[in-house]
């Protein structure tokens, strides 16, 4: 338990737990992103939360990812905090173990990953993501935000009406390697959970790994249509960074 507490009294590694919490099973690359610190830095920082067993890891290839282990912090509250404030604790349990099934059931919903390779940097792919010209171009819709975590997002018409037809929230950006967006239509139910757009644009030399993950779609038909959809427009994406224009006819009319 001496390890628990040291772990736990360093700012930097409550946020590692956090993030972990946010997303689990994070490789060390993925984790540093956030960090803004070197590698050596972040790894002394999960060693001593692996020894305080609040982190542990698994081997997939050649990336090592992390997962949070809540177990000792379970033990903290039952040994300090739930014996005192039990009845309360266990009305606040219950709203935890709703919010965990409504995260389950979220977590069941189907998702889509695409990766492609660009030969760019990540400066250049991440204007194009987020230039409204640039969208324009290559998606037939101009992606019109500040970029700034927590402003709102529109995927607008090119044909002058102002047009969105799909709308969402930055949930993170982190120029020029990390951009996360909800996605949704301008009339869906407020009360209904939007589904999740993240980019990860990784550096590799040359070119760039550009690995979109779009997340909580609502059934197997909105994932074949996401399918097709990220298939199309990053291929016209890759088309125009490389060599100035996008591909001559637009790839999304292609008859399935």
């Amino acid at each position: 338990m001496d390890k628990v507490f040291k772990a736990l009294a360093d700012q930097t590694r409550r946020y590692l737990l956090d993030m972990l919490h946010e997303h689990n099973g994070q490789t060390l690359g993925e984790l540093c992103r956030r960090l803004q610190m070197t590698r050596q830095s972040a790894t002394q920082h999960l060693a001593v939360l692996e020894a305080a067993n609040l982190v542990s890891t698994v081997r997939r290839g050649r990336e090592k990812l992390h997962y949070l282990n809540p177990v000792p912090l379970n033990e903290i509250q039952e040994r300090w905090i739930d014996k005192f404030e039990r009845p309360r604790l266990r009305a606040l349990s219950w709203v935890k173990q709703q919010a965990e099934k409504a995260e389950e059931a979220m977590a069941d919903k189907p998702a889509f990953v695409y990766v492609i390779y660009i030969e760019s940097t990540p400066e250049k792919v991440w204007h194009a993501l987020t230039d409204a010209d640039l969208t324009a171009e290559y998606w037939g819709h101009s992606n019109v935000s500040d970029w700034r975590v927590g402003s709102p997002w529109e995927h607008r018409r090119t044909d002058g009406s102002g047009t969105a037809d799909v709308v969402g929230t930055v949930v993170e950006s982190s120029p020029p390697t990390r951009l996360v967006t909800t996605w949704a239509a301008p009339d869906a139910d407020a009360a209904a959970e939007p589904s999740r757009v993240t980019f990860d644009i990784q550096p590799h030399g040359d070119i760039v790994r550009l690995t979109v993950t779009h997340e909580n779609l609502a059934d197997e038909a909105e994932r074949t249509a996401a399918a097709g959809g990220w298939a199309a427009v990053l291929s016209n994406l890759k088309s125009l960074i490389e060599t100035g224009s996008p591909l001559p006819q637009q790839p999304w009319l292609i008859p399935q």
